[in-house]
């Protein structure tokens, strides 16, 4: 790889399905949107985001409608995103060295508002437990137990290697993601959404497999693709001048839009539950931050419009409320403009694949945002209610996987998928998505068939909204008696 990376390739507009067909890219004839623009549409309009809507941000099955979902915090950290390519673009365009063929005002905001809008698509019900719960379900079942002459383990496999393994042992959602657009979402043929080369870059925010998880590493410490997309990453990588733990620039921003976002709005929505309030983080923030001159304006300025609307004579619920909002809008602003300002002072190394930190840790709003971590790690995350109902989802999504799994190894032939069942493992059998056994079933996938049984179960519960897989959950309680 080159000392510097190449806008014009970190750009590329080609799709794998074109290129599989040997073609090379060229503009679309009579369209008037550009192929990153395209690609932001493609995701708006996909099933798997209005399955969102109905998907844990923070607060599992939660019935007060202004507490935000996967789907609302996904399009904030689209908004952000947008915004930030759009000053990055227009401001900092040359500074950046943006060459005008790849039509930067135009590609870069695109491509940030749609790898935002995806970041979060392959994540399980329930938040961050749901991934919890597929990688216990995956450890308890590893491992035969002495006092369970049923138990066995699922990994007793010759051709499973060890990054197979791992795959499911540190199931990711980042990595399900990847699957997901571009394999999962199948219209005609094997390309997924058929994405552009630059979008699936951008997208994997941990370039690495998962044998490959380094901690100590900001671009490894997680992991983007399964074993079964391996080649497509490397594809991908080729066609953009990446490799293996160097992330795409515009990764960066998108990462330090999500980091925002849920440091502030998972606060703004513990609020509106009435889990903290105003005064509460205010004196937080003043003494956590201590002298930090960003975190101390955000707090002086948030006070005086508390004590305006205040002296308005608003009720203390509608106080609290607005007081939350106006911290939010302040507190937003000042990370963006912030984190603008560390990509730019960031340049060389980010261009040089040298930079490996998070935007917002090498920002001027550093101290709010950790200070601001801390606050919801104690007082949100920690808190009893929410603890409940995350025990209550990783329980569904444990039950799921016990009867998935059953349906789909009890059959009659094992080399065959498709193999006739017995009536209760055939009706559960039919209930994985058809397109999720279409993948695993085909002549054409060249994974081992354990592998390809342990992804049908994570496909599916991945899949799955909050709600159904409760339903479901119900559902098929009731056919096991």
């Amino acid at each position: 790889m080159a000392d510097q990376l190449d806008w014009r390739r970190l750009l590329n507009a080609q799709r794998r399905k074109g290129k599989a067909a040997g073609r090379a890219y060229t503009a679309r004839l009579g369209e008037d949107r550009t192929e990153h623009e395209r690609d932001h549409d493609r995701i708006l309009f996909s099933t798997p985001v209005r399955r969102l809507q109905d998907k844990t941000q923070v607060f599992p099955l939660e019935r007060n409608d202004s507490v935000r979902t996967r789907l609302t915090h996904s399009h904030e950290v689209a908004n952000m995103a947008r915004s930030m390519g759009t000053t990055l673009a227009f401001v900092h365009g040359g500074a950046l060295g943006f060459p005008g063929e790849v039509e930067p005002l135009r590609n870069v905001p695109a491509l940030l508002e749609a790898i935002g809008l995806a970041h979060d698509l392959g994540n399980p019900p329930f938040g961050h437990q749901g991934e919890t719960a597929i990688q216990t379900w995956v450890k308890r079942h590893s491992v035969p137990r002495k006092d369970d002459p049923a138990s066995f383990d699922i990994f007793d496999a010759p051709d499973l290697s060890e990054p197979m393994r791992r795959d499911f042992l540190k199931f990711e959602g980042n990595a399900q993601a990847f699957r997901l657009l571009t394999r999962l979402q199948i219209l005609n043929d094997d390309f997924g959404l058929n994405m552009t080369y630059a979008f699936l870059a951008a997208l994997m925010k941990y370039p690495v497999p998962s044998d490959a998880v380094d901690k100590t590493s900001q671009a490894r410490k997680k992991f983007n693709f399964f074993q079964s997309e391996a080649e497509i990453a490397a594809e991908v990588w080729a066609e953009t001048g990446l490799r293996e733990g160097v992330r795409h620039p515009l990764t960066f921003v998108m990462e330090a839009c999500d980091d925002i976002a849920y440091s502030v709005v998972d606060v703004e929505d513990a609020a509106k539950k009435k889990l903290i309030n105003f005064n509460v983080l205010m004196a937080w923030l003043r003494y956590d931050a201590c002298d930090d001159e960003l975190t101390l304006d955000v707090c002086e300025r948030a006070e005086r419009s508390h004590a305006e609307f205040r002296d308005a004579g608003l009720s203390p619920g509608e106080l609290d409320d607005i007081s939350m909002q106006m911290f939010r809008v302040d507190a937003i602003g000042k990370m963006v403009r912030a984190a603008v300002g560390a990509f730019v002072a960031n340049r060389d190394a980010i261009m040089a694949g040298a930079f490996d930190r998070e935007l917002m840790a090498a920002s001027e709003a550093v101290v709010l945002w950790t200070s601001l971590k801390r606050f919801a790690k104690f007082h949100v995350y920690r808190h009893r209610s929410v603890l409940e109902v995350e025990l209550d989802g990783h329980r569904t999504v444990h039950e799921l996987m016990d009867m998935f799994w059953k349906a789909i190894i009890e059959r009659k032939d094992p080399d065959d998928l498709r193999s006739d069942r017995e009536a209760l493992p055939a009706y559960v059998y039919s209930r994985i998505s058809e397109n999720y056994r279409r993948v695993a079933e085909s002549p054409g996938n060249a994974m081992p068939m354990r592998y390809r049984e342990l992804q049908l179960v994570t496909d599916m519960i991945s899949g799955m909204t909050d709600t159904f897989a409760v339903s479901l959950r119900d559902d098929l309680r009731r056919h096991h008696g």
